[in-house]
């Protein structure tokens, strides 16, 4: 903890850490109740202009802080996340809220008679959920553009994107808004928004996480997650959210495996190598300085090429587009006019895959699967860029890589497409680089792991971190 926290300090209040937090309510520093006023306060008076919210659970939030604090007066113990505010992406089922998944036809769903898995996870755990949170339509997007709820804005400038589909997850968290907030991950929409907005960032492998209570997008891709200020922070909400699922028959059973013990190890003893080849093109240089910047703190220069990442890409392409249309066809077909034009477009285009290409690239993906798990031989962890530039503005259409103009909607991600495409581990760290434009522009750098090695990937992140290299300071307004 930077300073000890005190209740008349609502802004410190609002933007610590959640393990600052944690610790301050266990020892009796300060409240829960102060806590959770002093962050709706905060989101009262900042998320006008970022828009991360569609929904602030404020009296369920001041509930659960009130019966927190009767438990620590009666001296019964507190979870490790005693009193630690987050939100979660609207495509989480919170009790008494339609799950909109960022669209204009599920907000005439019936209100979400439980929590998901995830949120009730976190509450056994007594961290306090304050709201939903802005996404793109579907999860099918890589802006936090939503043409319903409008855009959720850039903090570090107001006038870029967050990134998608989790923008308000991490528009809330580099807002200081909430310390930890949770998003998913399908083609990238966790390590996208960390990067365009300056959070670290966790997908883990799938499978870890249970996602019941969670609108899909694409099942055989979808991943959960938590977006933070801190590595420690990650850990934690990544800890207590382990555990079975009994909704969700695509998780993998897992030991708990916890992390939070593990991060001081940092990166001593592992062999860190730089993903060459396709991870090195198409890419503006600063997108490279902030991946080579890690690469120094960590003292390595070992290089290694991802064998068919780009066929990969094109794979991934194929099975989100067929299987997300699937799901939405007969929305397509009731109410086509109250989708978002351009994702709509993309799922009727999704419809007409042939059955063929969709095997094809799911046989692929098994292959690919075994040629990185080969490269794993070679080394324990990974880097390559989360992002091929920083944040666009908010409604640019495209950008220049390489010399070519290129839409800048699907290839925001086309660093991130192939790595969930099988199911692996990764870190999202920023980086603040001076190089290129717009400086006060974060970069993000993915620390890949093998499955199941969460721990290792926030090892590396740890470190970046405690070097100094990788940093989340709450936006300033």
């Amino acid at each position: 903890m930077n300073a000890p926290l005190a209740p008349a300090d609502a802004d410190g209040l609002a933007t610590a850490t959640a393990m600052e937090i944690a610790a301050a309510v266990a020892g009796g520093a300060v409240t829960a109740r102060a806590v959770t006023e002093a962050t709706l306060a905060r989101i009262a008076a900042v998320d006008g202009a970022v828009n991360a919210f569609t929904d602030v659970t404020a009296a369920r939030a001041r509930a659960r802080a009130d019966a927190i604090d009767a438990r620590r007066a009666a001296g019964a113990p507190l979870g490790p996340l005693a009193g630690a505010p987050f939100a979660v992406k609207n495509l989480f089922d919170v009790a008494g809220l339609p799950t909109r998944a960022g669209s204009k036809i599920n907000r005439d769903l019936s209100p979400a008679a439980g929590d998901a898995m995830l949120v009730a996870q976190l509450e056994a755990a007594d961290a306090v959920l304050v709201g939903a949170l802005n996404m793109g339509e579907y999860a099918y997007d890589f802006t936090g553009e939503n043409v319903h709820d409008g855009p959720s804005r850039n903090p570090r400038d107001l006038g870029h994107m967050s990134g998608g589909s989790s923008g308000g997850s991490g528009a809330a968290v580099a807002a200081g808004l909430v310390p930890v907030a949770l998003g998913s991950d399908t083609n990238g929409s966790i390590r996208v928004p960390s990067a365009l907005c300056g959070t670290f960032g966790l997908k883990p492998t799938y499978g870890r996480l249970g996602r019941g209570g969670s609108f899909p997008f694409v099942t055989a891709l979808d991943h959960l997650g938590p977006l933070a200020r801190s590595t420690a922070d990650l850990a934690a909400f990544y800890d207590a959210m382990q555990g079975a699922d009994a909704r969700d028959p695509g998780q993998t059973e897992r030991p708990f495996e916890p992390v939070c013990g593990l991060l001081g190890q940092g990166a001593e003893g592992l062999r860190v190598a730089v993903a060459g080849g396709y991870f090195r093109n198409r890419a503006l240089p600063e997108a490279f300085a902030a991946v080579d910047a890690c690469a120094d703190a960590l003292g390595t220069s070992l290089r290694v090429d991802v064998p068919d990442a780009a066929r990969a890409r094109a794979a991934a392409f194929v099975i989100t587009a067929a299987e997300g249309a699937s799901l939405h066809a007969r929305r397509l077909a009731a109410r086509a006019q109250d989708f978002d034009p351009a994702v709509r477009d993309r799922l009727l285009a999704g419809l007409a895959i042939p059955a063929a290409w969709v095997d094809a690239a799911q046989r692929f993906r098994r292959h690919f699967r075994t040629q990185m798990l080969r490269l794993f031989e070679t080394c324990d962890v990974l880097l390559a860029p989360a992002t091929p530039c920083r944040a666009p503005k908010l409604g640019q259409k495209t950008f220049v890589l390489d010399g070519q103009e290129m839409p800048a909607r699907p290839n925001i991600g086309l660093f991130t497409q192939p790595i969930s495409f099988i199911g692996l581990p990764v870190a999202a760290v920023p980086v603040f680089v001076a190089a290129g434009a717009a400086p006060h522009l974060p970069l993000g750098v993915q620390v890949i792991a093998p499955p199941w090695r969460e721990d290792l990937a926030l090892r590396v992140a740890a470190a970046l971190e405690r070097a100094g290299v990788a940093r989340a300071p709450v936006a300033e307004h």
